[in-house]
């Protein structure tokens, strides 16, 4: 027997009856194919009873895919307008799995819209994806586990180990807090309007607890200093922090004159406990 999500038109018909082109001010890149999304939705599998948040869903090609993978409760945050009335289409075809905030992401308090756990799915907006998943970070205690589509570029340097290129901030802030593994590459033309990069799906699963005992502000004042002059030793790099720079890293066992790319998570968290 068809269910009603099944029953639904095809997407470019909804796109083109609700007028729904992307638009790159938005940073939107629409994923059609159906066994893309299904593969994302199966990805962040199995479900729980944490509720599935997805941000920026456009015309709802994901969010179709999360329902007929039978995600049990679904909430979608979508900023455009125009996406509205297809999206209610939907709502009304998930027999009450489907709620929808009409809200910018980076402004809406999850914890607004239903209670934790929540487990986020989603193909987010490349011009937001870096802030929103260091937001997240902030919660991991509130998450299940986090599944999304985003630029290569970012997704490497979330899974990058220290000494290269791609270790920094957000390899410590997501490593830190969360086992994270890349899942699978989806190329430019899969996606309407094609963008001119590689997109990654990758996977934050929280830990029981942080890597290293450190305070989260703490943390992210010392990598912002040592990050931002990486070529640096780090005896100059922290002066921002300590005057006293050398003896500081001395204390904590870490040689002044290396760089902060060669720093493992627990050694900056070390350095974090100095302050």
């Amino acid at each position: 027997m068809t269910s009603p999500v099944e029953a639904l038109p095809p997407l470019r018909d909804v796109i083109a009856r609700h007028d729904l082109a992307a638009r790159k001010s938005l940073g939107q890149n629409f994923l059609l194919d159906l066994n893309l999304t299904r593969k994302i939705a199966r990805a962040a599998m199995p479900w729980s009873d944490a509720t599935v948040i997805e941000i920026g869903p456009g015309p709802g090609g994901l969010t179709r895919a999360l329902l007929l993978e039978n995600a049990p409760k679904v909430v979608a945050v979508e900023r455009d307008e125009r996406c509205l009335a297809a999206l209610g289409e939907l709502v009304a075809a998930a027999e009450g799995r489907l709620a929808l905030h009409a809200g910018d992401a980076l402004e809406t308090d999850l914890a607004a819209l239903t209670t934790p756990p929540w487990q986020i799915v989603a193909n987010l907006p490349y011009n937001i994806a870096t802030p929103l998943l260091l937001g997240w970070l902030g919660q991991a205690d509130k998450f299940t586990r986090i599944t999304v589509l985003v630029q290569k570029e970012v997704a490497e340097r979330l899974a990058a180990p220290p000494g290269g290129k791609n270790y920094g901030r957000l390899a410590v802030a997501a490593q830190w807090r969360c086992h994270v593994r890349l899942l699978f590459d989806i190329g430019p033309k899969a996606f309407v309007p094609p963008p001119k990069v590689t997109s990654t799906l990758v996977e934050l699963e929280p830990r029981d607890r942080p890597l290293a005992e450190a305070d989260p502000a703490k943390l992210e004042r010392v990598t912002a200093a040592a990050f931002n002059q990486r070529r640096k030793m780090l005896r100059t790099a922290l002066k921002s922090i300590w005057p006293n720079a050398d003896a500081k890293l001395t204390e904590a066992g870490i040689d002044p004159t290396r760089r902060a790319e060669t720093l493992t998570i627990e050694e900056f968290c070390a350095l974090a406990q100095q302050l």
